[in-house]
């Protein structure tokens, strides 16, 4: 079998590179950007007032003048105006400073009367005061978004200042979610006593959601060999990325993988040394899509999805690689040495502050109530059967 790294390496390496396309800003929202965003302008473009009060020239301060003549008002919008020596301008936050003046006042620091302005007793002002200086944010032509990023709401704002009305995206994947088995049944039909609930298929599409791709669609398969091999036919001519969960283990009806090679998948590995999730098979289709087959147990499914599939939708994508996350266990944790184990935790704080993981005990890999404590997993290396608590481990959250 494959270790874990070996499995992901693998996975990474056969996934294609999805094309570019360019969508109106509302749209970009949590699309990997494929271009450079760069400063249309200086960034304040002026020298930008940064509370409501007066503008003056600090050399009249500082030869002694107390009381300013107001000579106009400027609101956020108007052209600057110049200021006259000995007077100041009522100014607000967010306008251009006015020529010649280098300090602001606060307006809770004057009394204005009869168009005159005077500064409160003792008051000392400090030249360039309140004022945001142009350019000191960014100058124009200054890169402020790299390709690979997943589009934020603060990044929308970044490319609307640049002056961009469209932006350059990976074009969404196309995925598809089959789920296989007699038992299963979705919520709302009628249920037998010897049936279950269809679940992973409705967990697995909301975890590709929440991660930024929501063109995924939801089929239920029976264990047939002719139905599956019929529909998933046509899933393959539709998808980028096609995701099969249950019938990949050793039983009689567990037809995934040869129903796979009867339609051109390409077969890159079966079974990885982890526990939950050791039965998963990976292929690539005839023009290139990437065949996930998960295992049916539902924290087998949800960890193989968050573990493989979201790093592959997101190499496909050009987003770049995030950066490791780890966490210092919060108890000791014991299992069998031969498999990587993927261990469910909940984080929690201690009193410095520190990222700790609180292993979440699953009754079986079919537990998948319990994984809704859970905010994510934890990797504990195989060959070692005993991680002590404190112990630092790479953290993988939901």
């Amino acid at each position: 079998m494959l270790t874990t790294a070996e499995a992901l390496d693998r996975v990474l390496a056969a996934m294609p590179e999805l094309s570019v396309e360019s969508v109106a800003l509302r749209a970009a929202d949590g699309r990997v950007l494929r271009q450079v965003v760069e400063a249309e302008r200086d960034q304040p473009p002026f020298n930008r007032v940064m509370m409501d009060g007066i503008a003056i020239s600090h050399s009249d301060f500082a030869a002694g003048i107390r009381q300013f003549p107001v000579q106009c008002t400027q609101m956020a919008g108007d052209a600057a105006a110049t200021l006259t020596q000995g007077k100041c301008i009522e100014i607000m936050t967010g306008a251009s400073l006015p020529a010649h003046a280098d300090c602001v006042i606060p307006v809770e620091r004057i009394a204005v009367s009869e168009e005159i302005a005077v500064l409160e007793d003792g008051y000392v002002a400090a030249a360039q005061q309140y004022i945001h200086p142009r350019a000191s944010d960014h100058a124009a032509g200054s890169q402020l978004l790299a390709p690979g990023k997943r589009v934020s709401a603060m990044d929308i704002a970044v490319i609307a200042s640049a002056g961009l009305t469209h932006v350059d995206v990976s074009r969404s994947p196309v995925v598809r979610v089959i789920s296989t088995g007699n038992e299963l049944v979705a919520a709302g039909q009628p249920i037998e006593p010897h049936q279950v609930r269809l679940s992973n298929g409705p967990a697995i599409q909301a975890l590709l959601a929440q991660h930024g791709y929501p063109d995924c669609e939801h089929d239920h398969l029976p264990d047939e060999r002719a139905v599956l091999t019929e529909r998933i036919a046509g899933h393959l001519n539709e998808a980028d990325v096609l995701i099969l969960s249950g019938g990949v283990s050793m039983g009689k009806a567990d037809f995934v993988p040869e129903v796979l090679a009867e339609l051109g998948v390409k077969e890159h590995f079966h079974r990885i040394s982890q526990r939950p999730g050791k039965p998963m098979w990976f292929g690539s289709g005839p023009d290139g899509q990437a065949v996930f087959a998960l295992p049916g147990n539902p924290v087998s499914a949800l960890v193989c999805c968050r573990h493989y599939v979201i790093p592959a939708l997101a190499r496909a994508s050009a987003r770049t690689t995030p950066t490791p996350e780890f966490a210092a266990l919060a108890a000791d944790v014991t299992f069998r040495p031969e498999l990587t184990c993927f261990q469910p935790v909940r984080l929690i704080s201690n009193a410095a502050g520190q990222v700790l993981a609180m292993p979440v005990k699953t009754n079986t890999s079919g537990d998948f109530a319990a994984l809704s404590g859970s905010d994510g997993y934890v990797e504990l290396a195989l060959e070692q059967p005993r991680f002590s608590a404190g112990t630092s481990v790479f953290l993988y959250r939901w």
